[in-house]
């Protein structure tokens, strides 16, 4: 399978895209829902960390990481449960303070809108009815569970105490949304038809491609040497010596959930690491500072080539080799 990723310009269009705004942030009148908040919510998630489909359409809404009190410029910690990850092998990727906050609106403002007192039940299979939800799980049909150690088929099933789904993204009516693959196909398709004809088709790996390439950049270039510093000062031993100490790849091994950093070279050995080291070094040497957001915002999109290889093709995403 071919990498194809967005650059920041595109991957910020993008969201507003889903958010029903133009590139330029106003509001596209042709564009009207709630649905619109969940998307962009959504969207953002996995631009920010990197999720497969999998794991952020079964996510449950009791599993999103609590919103830090103050704004933060550090990356915070998001757990992927085994349910979900692939292999079943649990880890902890990162989400920046700004698209986490964005969910956490979506969580209280819109989703309530759809679930309560919704009479939503699963089309297939027993109701799992929850009571006495947590942060980590909660009775289903008066048995405790863990929500970690739910498969997909289950998560589709939860019922909450008071109505519709457990899960993140619901529909209109209260029940589980998984439709991700043609809601970012519609979107991409609407960009093209009325902005940008150059814009790419996007697939929900397309995202994880993109924050893949994206933290890269930003572990080579020292943006989260930056806030290694800050974490330190704030009290988070383990983050800030983690941020410091180990290699890029591995870093990105682990927030990508990849059993061999072997697999993370090959999943970017196409991906312009040449030209981000490269870009690094030169920055080093001309004594050029660093800003530290962790998200994606409007950027400048300019063609990119690594090992000799042009992997910017004509419509403004790079393209590389295998996906994983």
């Amino acid at each position: 399978m071919t990498i194809k990723y967005l650059e920041p310009d595109f991957a910020s269009m993008f969201v507003r895209a889903l958010a029903g705004q133009r590139p330029d942030g106003s509001q596209e009148d042709r564009c009207r829902g709630r649905e619109l908040a969940r998307n962009a919510a959504v969207g953002r998630l996995v631009l920010a960390a990197g999720l497969r489909l999998q794991e952020f359409t079964w996510l449950p809404a009791a599993e999103i990481p609590p919103l830090p009190e103050t704004p933060c410029s550090t990356p915070v910690p998001f757990p992927v449960p085994e349910g979900i990850a692939k292999g079943r092998k649990f880890r902890t990727t990162w989400i920046s303070y700004e698209a986490l906050a964005e969910v956490h609106c979506y969580l209280e403002l819109t989703r309530p809108l759809s679930v309560t007192g919704s009479a939503w039940r699963p089309a297939r299979g027993e109701p799992l009815l929850v009571t006495e939800p947590g942060p980590a799980g909660g009775k289903i049909n008066g048995t405790r569970v863990r929500w970690a150690e739910l498969r997909p088929a289950e998560r589709e099933r939860l019922v909450a105490p008071d109505g519709g789904s457990m899960l993140l993204a619901v529909r209109g009516d209260g029940g589980p949304f998984s439709a991700w693959s043609s809601v970012f196909a519609r979107t991409s398709q609407r960009i093209r038809d009325w902005y940008e004809p150059r814009f790419p088709h996007v697939h929900p790996h397309r995202l994880r491609h993109s924050f893949a390439i994206q933290t890269l950049e930003r572990l080579v270039g020292g943006h989260y040497t930056q806030a290694a510093q800050l974490a330190a000062e704030a009290g988070h031993g383990a983050l800030a010596l983690y941020l410091s100490k180990a290699d890029p790849m591995m870093v990105l091994r682990d927030l990508l959930g990849h059993s061999s950093v072997l697999t993370t070279e090959k999943y970017l050995r196409r991906m312009d690491m040449a030209r981000i080291y490269r870009e690094a070094r030169e920055r080093a040497g001309h004594g050029i500072g660093h800003g530290i957001g962790v998200g994606y915002g409007v950027g400048r999109r300019v063609g990119r080539s690594g090992h000799g290889i042009d992997t910017t093709d004509t419509t403004g995403a790079a393209v590389g080799a295998v996906s994983a």
